[in-house]
């Protein structure tokens, strides 16, 4: 437990490490787009006078290093300033983008998961089978294919020509819960359709690996059922690289729906980002970003600890 415990410590530390670097890149990043955000918010129009008056009230007259520091720690406290559009406060914007982005990426997850197992299981039993070589040539075309190119075919096919599922995923507070599922399923099926293919190539090769491990062997030499090797002797030793590139790909469908929520004009966080970034609204495209890059940090700590706690070799390292 002791052994876990340091590890988990310093999978921690290196998280918040890692955290602390992309925040000095996001803000960095920030600071070097061309233009000046006072006459932005301004327009050209604007004074020199008006314009140094805004510099100052934004903060912007200090060193970069001191805006950084006052903005990290405000960060901290989920204090992430105020929008330079509407003057609501950022965290407020932000609050139900990200639940719907939540929900859009549970949604995914909830049918991609399972599917994505069942057909690395599958693919694995019957290697080098019709089947086996449909489902790699279906994964590779589905990894190859860009999220928008995958969405619009959908929209096409499933919106246009066939108007069984609406091509704006435009949902509400207010709305029924299966007709949100409903106003969903294409963007949905745009991210099931992309994560599956790596998640079933992964569970596959685990499973095809283990499948030619000697003590698998010695099982059915002793005329073990394959579905009990499966089940009792490959499935439980394949859970760390499995729950590995699940916890991986979660966090994609999270951080990696930007352009999914762009062509569906789902209301979530990665639509906000784009459009804060289309109006120069820096305070929430930094803020968009940071909780962007502190979700996958998570996930992939909670990818880590996942495979330490399913591999008794990682958890008593030499």
């Amino acid at each position: 437990m002791n052994d876990i415990l340091q590890i988990v410590i310093k999978r921690l530390g290196l998280g918040l490490i890692t955290l602390l670097v992309v925040s000095i890149i996001i803000f960095g990043a920030v600071e070097m787009l061309p233009g000046d955000l006072a006459q932005a918010v301004l327009g050209q129009s604007a004074t020199e006078e008006s314009v140094a008056a805004m510099r100052s009230n934004l903060g912007l007259d200090r060193s970069a290093p001191v805006r950084y520091f006052e903005w990290l720690g405000n960060a901290v406290t989920g204090d992430f300033g105020v929008s330079l559009i509407n003057g609501k406060q950022v965290s407020e914007l932000i609050g139900g983008r990200f639940a719907n982005t939540l929900f859009l990426a549970i949604y995914a997850a909830v049918l991609a998961v399972p599917i994505a197992i069942g057909l690395g299981i599958l693919a694995a039993l019957f290697r080098n089978s019709v089947f086996d070589r449909v489902a790699n040539v279906a994964t590779l075309t589905a990894i190859s294919s860009p999220e928008f190119f995958v969405g619009y075919i959908l929209v096409l096919f499933l919106a246009v020509k066939n108007p069984w599922f609406p091509a704006i995923a435009s949902i509400s507070d207010d709305m029924l819960f299966w007709d949100k599922l409903h106003r969903m399923f294409l963007p949905a099926l745009t991210l099931v359709l992309v994560v599956t293919a790596h998640m079933m190539r992964m569970t596959r090769a685990a499973i095809i690996s283990l499948l030619a491990s000697p003590y698998i062997e010695m099982a059915r030499l002793k005329g073990v059922p394959q579905r009990k090797i499966i089940t009792h002797h490959a499935l439980p030793n394949a859970l760390a690289p499995v729950i590995n590139v699940v916890a991986l790909n979660l966090a994609y469908l999270i951080t990696g729906v930007v352009l999914v929520e762009v062509v569906f004009v789902y209301p979530g966080i990665g639509q906000l980002l784009v459009d804060s970034v289309s109006k120069r609204d820096f305070a929430v495209v930094t803020a968009c970003c940071l909780i962007f890059a502190a979700t996958f940090i998570v996930l992939n700590l909670l990818a880590d600890i996942g495979s330490i706690l399913t591999n008794p070799r990682l958890r008593h390292p030499k």
